[in-house]
C-alpha cells in the first residue's frame, strides 16, 4: 500500500455516486459480504485480513469499502468482489501459502526500513521486500513507543485512487508479466518537474521559491532512491545498462518510477526535522503535484510495458 487515502470519497469506480435505481441492478440482498464482517482482500499481492465498513451498488455491481486490520484508516478503500474472500480456514491457508511463498527467498535481506506485519499475518518477514520494492506498505501499526512516535510525524500523503491502480499495473508488469518501461523515458523527471512548475507558475501568476526548492528536493530525493528503493529485482540489470557515465536516473526514468518514490516519501521525510507549519505545507504541495500526475497521467505515464529487456537478461543469464 501506498501513502494515500480514499477516505470513502468518490473514485473512479463512483463517477456517478451509489446507484440504488432498477435497470439490470442486483438484487439488493444478493451482496456476498455483509458491513461488519470479516474478510480476507487482495491488495497489489498479498492477502489481508480486513472488515467491511459499507456495502454499495456502484454502476451495477457490488462494491466493498474495506478497513485494513492492524492498519491505518488512511488504507481504506473501495474493492470489488474481486478482491474479497470469505474468512474461512480454507481461505487463511491460501493466504499463509502466499505469504511463503513470497518469503521463502526475501528471509535473508535485511535493512533500516523493515516494517511490522499487521497483528494477524503469519510471516513478518516478508514485509521487508515491502519497503525496498516500491510497493512498500508504509508505516503500519506500532509495536513499541518508538515505532508509534515515528507513525505519528508521517506526512500524510492523499494519493489518487487512478494513480495508485497505476502502481499496481506497474507492479503486474513487472513482477508477473516480465516486462520493464523502455528506457530512456520522455517525458523524463526532469521534464515532469519543469511541466509542474511552468503549470504551477502560470496558476499562480509568479514562480515561488517554495516550488522550485520542493522539486528540486524531490529530485535529489529520486536520483538517490531510485537504485537503493524504487527499482524491482527484474529492472536493476536494466538500471546498470541505461545509467552510465554518472548520469541522473531523473534524465533517463519517468513518471512510473516517480510515483513509487511518493509511496516512500512519507517514511524518507520521517527522519527530517520539520516543524509542524512547515510539514503541513508541504503534505499539501505533494498532494497538488500528484493531482497534476493524475491530469495528465494519460501524457505521463506509457501504458504499454516493453518485454524484451527482461527477456534479453534471462538468455544472458542463462548463457
Amino acid at each position: 500500500m501506498g501513502s494515500s487515502n480514499t477516505g470513502g470519497k468518490n473514485d473512479s469506480d463512483n463517477a456517478g455516486g451509489s446507484d440504488s435505481s432498477n435497470g439490470g441492478l442486483p438484487d439488493s440482498k444478493s451482496s456476498l459480504y455483509s458491513e461488519g464482517e470479516k474478510v480476507l482482500a487482495y491488495h497489489v499481492s498479498r492477502i489481508y485480513e480486513a472488515k467491511i465498513q459499507k456495502a454499495e451498488i456502484r454502476k451495477k455491481e457490488w462494491r466493498y469499502f474495506v478497513h485494513y486490520l492492524g492498519w491505518n484508516k488512511n488504507w481504506d478503500e473501495w474493492v470489488g468482489t474481486d478482491r474479497l474472500m470469505k474468512y474461512t480456514d480454507e481461505n487463511i491457508q491460501k493466504q499463509r501459502a502466499l505469504e511463503k511463498k513470497q518469503g521463502a527467498d526475501k528471509h535473508h535481506k535485511s535493512g533500516r526500513s523493515t516494517l511490522t506485519k499487521p497483528k494477524t499475518s503469519t510471516d513478518a518477514k516478508t514485509d521487508k521486500e515491502d519497503v525496498k520494492n516500491n510497493v512498500g506498505k508504509g508505516k503500519k501499526r506500532k509495536v513499541d513507543e518508538k515505532e508509534s512516535i515515528s507513525a505519528d510525524k508521517l506526512v500524510k500523503i492523499q494519493m489518487p485512487s487512478t494513480l495508485k491502480k497505476q502502481l499496481i499495473d506497474d507492479w503486474e508488469f513487472v513482477t508477473q508479466k516480465d516486462k520493464l518501461v523502455k528506457l530512456p523515458r520522455s517525458p523524463n523527471v526532469d521534464e515532469v518537474l519543469k511541466k509542474y512548475l511552468e503549470y504551477r507558475t502560470r496558476r499562480d501568476g509568479t514562480m515561488t521559491d517554495s516550488i522550485a526548492e520542493i522539486l528540486h528536493g524531490l529530485r535529489g530525493y529520486f536520483d538517490k532512491a531510485l537504485p537503493l528503493m524504487l527499482l524491482y529485482k527484474k529492472e536493476k540489470p536494466q538500471y546498470h545498462e541505461a545509467v552510465t557515465n554518472n548520469m541522473s536516473p531523473s534524465t533517463v526514468y519517468g513518471a512510473e518510477h516517480l510515483l513509487r518514490l511518493f509511496v516512500k516519501l512519507p517514511e524518507l521525510l520521517a527522519y527530517v526535522n520539520m516543524e509542524e507549519e512547515t510539514t503541513n505545507r508541504l503534505q499539501q504541495k505533494l498532494v497538488d503535484f500528484l493531482r497534476f500526475l493524475q491530469k495528465n497521467q494519460s501524457t505521463f505515464f506509457v501504458s504499454v510495458y516493453d518485454g524484451s529487456k527482461v527477456a534479453e537478461g534471462a538468455v544472458k543469464g542463462k548463457d
